[in-house]
């Protein structure tokens, strides 16, 4: 057994010492302990991983655990992808939830603490099955364990206890989708191995037939729209480590879903199947950062913003099919890269933010941005690291998401000369909505960053708000450093990138080289982001000493009071809120975010033309979600009513129920066969 192995025994294993300790420890001693074991499997997982991207690979087959099928494990360059950048976030999170406890935040009873390393394992082991079987287990148990840490904290808030409800339909949905999907597949390949999925050959139309099943069931996982209605409340609603590990990490398996099943197993196909994956991705993307920018609760505009990566990712993963699908082996290699850089760049800041949001939270008890301003100066380290992943997050240079981005930009824009109407149309298209969705990216991360933590204080807990303890902050600089490494030097994940993308395309690719400067393999385009990360850094001191210069030579400095009209000095009721912020942007978009209003106008007693209260309000529901959800409960709600009359005790009725039961899946099969 080699590295990889003896790294996955020590996942399973630090998970099993995690769930003792939940089970035999005491209570103060308990987040401690889960959390010690937790960040162990989580660098047991990281190294696993680096060791798959530099070409080791390992295989492992266990009869006896499961009935039947057994086990079957494997794990290469693409499963090492994700298995390295998950064990990264788990680590992290981890050794932050610890500090997150310390404070007395998050649950600490036994069945919340012993889901955390079982959940932390099994998303490691995700990306390493090898088989249908293993794969439907373990993401059947990453669902339970993560449902479980997601109503951790049902009792405190009622919107905790419905989130889960979302959550539960919609991700046990999914998995029906990846489970029809993949059986239909193994039972037409004659095995459920990995191997023999590839060996198989299928008619186009199961193969489109499966693709679209899968791509249902991983893209609820993604948070794509229109499944996203349960990410949101999911993710703003867990604790503050739990809200990191799944929206840095879990997210990232519908992915390599996606990856796994599309270009590995049915290896490619038809160009409609990635036409749909682009423009889901692209509305996606257009779709969550609209919500994010108008969003005043920290953690669900976070949430959102989620949804609009994700988006980009599978835009990204769109046009690589259809560029393999034109034979453009190049662009496709480029594409898929772009994409997987994307996740290691959202994965990274991402999880920043949301461990930013959560010292917030500790700090104020608020997540609301209105409520919130003067952290700046309350807390300087962790006003600084969310500037760090809100500048990865706004795609700006020298952030992280920039280089992802920038990538994608250049696998797209190159793919005029591939030929086709239809990419000649789509492309420009996923052009427009990438910048658009930078730009308005930009606009939503000043909205948080300004007016969350560089305003005046508009509430008591923010004006006396304090930093964070110390492994809190290690956490937080540990994602920071992170992130600006990767911002800098993306050039050095060139070989182990190019490794994932050729086991994803099974073609040998080098995406990208070189070292200040990054190089396109295929492409003639260069970029360096440490150069541009200089000379913006030259460019703001250099103006800096100008004005330094210029103030300089005043001879005589007069201090005045600043003219306020009368009205007395600024005060925090003066400045933006989130919300007023966000109306120019509302205002643009007002057919697509439909918003409400309510003005509630209370007259005198006395007399209806004298006014003793104006209550305004407004808010921005998911149009998706109020929508196409909305009416999908109501009838399920009316037909639930029909229930005693389906169900009245007659014995004749039964039986009719099982006849025509029975001789439909009768026909089904013998329609399938």
């Amino acid at each position: 057994m080699n590295v990889i192995g003896w790294a996955l025994a020590g996942v399973c294993g630090l998970a099993g010492l995690g769930v003792l300790a939940a089970v035999v420890s005491p209570r103060r001693a308990r987040p401690g302990l889960v959390g010690a074991a937790t960040a162990g499997v989580g660098v047991a997982g990281l190294l696993a991983g680096v060791a798959a991207l530099r070409g080791l690979t390992f295989e492992a087959r266990l009869p006896g655990l499961l009935p039947l099928a057994g086990v079957q494990i494997a794990l290469d360059p693409l499963g090492g992808w994700f298995v390295a950048v998950t064990g990264g976030v788990i680590a992290v999170a981890a050794l932050y939830g610890i500090g997150y406890a310390g404070c007395g935040h998050g649950p600490s009873g036994r069945g919340v603490q012993a889901a955390l390393p079982v959940f932390a394992a099994v998303l490691l082991l995700v990306p390493a099955a090898a088989s249908v079987s293993t794969f439907l287990v373990l993401w059947e148990l990453m669902a339970a364990t993560s449902l479980v840490l997601v109503l951790a904290e049902h009792r405190a808030r009622p919107a905790v206890a419905e989130a889960g409800r979302w959550y539960a339909v919609l991700t046990h949905l999914g998995f029906v989708a990846i489970l029809l999907g993949l059986v239909f597949y193994a039972a037409h390949a004659g095995g459920d191995g990995f191997a023999d999925l590839r060996a198989a050959h299928l008619s186009p139309t199961l193969r489109g037939v499966v693709f679209v099943l899968v791509f249902v069931g991983f893209g609820s996982k993604a948070g794509l729209v229109p499944l996203h209605v349960w990410l949101p409340r999911a993710h703003a609603e867990a604790p503050s480590p739990t809200s990191a590990m799944l929206s840095a990490a879990m997210v990232n398996l519908g992915v390599y879903g996606v990856i796994r099943v599309g270009f590995d197993l049915l290896s490619g196909g038809a160009r409609w199947w990635w036409l749909l994956v682009l423009a889901v991705g692209a509305v996606s993307a257009l779709y969550g950062i609209l919500q994010a920018a108008v969003a005043t609760d920290l953690k669900r505009l976070l949430a959102y913003s989620t949804v609009e990566n994700m988006g980009l990712v599978f835009l990204g993963l769109g046009a690589a099919g259809i560029f393999r699908a034109a034979g453009a082996a190049t662009l496709a290699a480029l594409a898929v890269a772009a994409a997987l850089l994307h996740v290691l760049n959202h994965a990274g800041f991402k999880a920043l933010l949301f461990t930013a949001a959560g010292s917030v939270l500790r700090a104020t008890g608020s997540r609301d941005l209105d409520a919130l301003g003067g952290l700046r100066s309350r807390m300087p380290f962790t006003t600084a690291l969310f500037a760090v992943g809100a500048l990865g997050a706004s795609a700006l240079p020298p952030g992280n998401g920039f280089v992802s981005e920038w990538l994608l930009l250049q696998s797209l824009v190159q793919a005029l000369p591939a030929g086709g109407v239809v990419t000649a149309v789509a492309m420009p298209l996923a052009v427009a909505v990438v910048a658009l969705t930078a730009g308005l990216a930009v606009a939503t991360f000043v909205k948080a960053l300004g007016v969350g933590f560089f305003a005046r204080p508009r509430s008591d807990p923010a004006a006396a708000a304090t930093e964070s303890p110390p492994v809190m902050l290690a956490a937080m600089g540990v994602l920071g450093a992170a992130c600006i490494g990767v911002a800098l030097a993306p050039a050095a994940l060139g070989p182990e990138l190019s490794r994932a993308v050729g086991a994803a395309i099974h073609a040998p690719a080098a995406a990208m080289s070189g070292g200040v400067s990054l190089q396109l393999a295929g492409i003639a385009s260069t970029m360096s982001p440490l150069l541009i990360a200089l000379t913006l850094t030259v460019a703001v001191a250099a103006t800096a000493v100008l004005v330094r210069l210029a103030t300089a030579r005043v001879s005589r400095r007069r201090a005045a009071a600043l003219w306020d009209c009368g009205a007395g000095p600024p005060t925090a009721r003066m400045q933006y809120t989130a919300t007023a912020f966000a109306e120019p942007l509302q205002r643009v978009f007002d057919d697509v975010l439909a918003p409400q209003t309510d003005v509630d106008i209370t007259p005198h007693a006395e007399s209806a033309y004298v006014l003793t209260r104006v209550a305004y309000q407004t808010r921005v529901p998911d149009r998706v979600e109020h929508a196409l959800y909305t009416p999908l409960l109501t009838a399920a709600s009316r037909l639930g009513r029909l229930g005693p009359v389906l169900a009245n005790g007659s014995v004749h009725r039964y039986l009719g129920y099982g006849f025509f039961g029975v001789t439909g899946l009768l026909l089904v099969l013998a329609v399938i066969r």
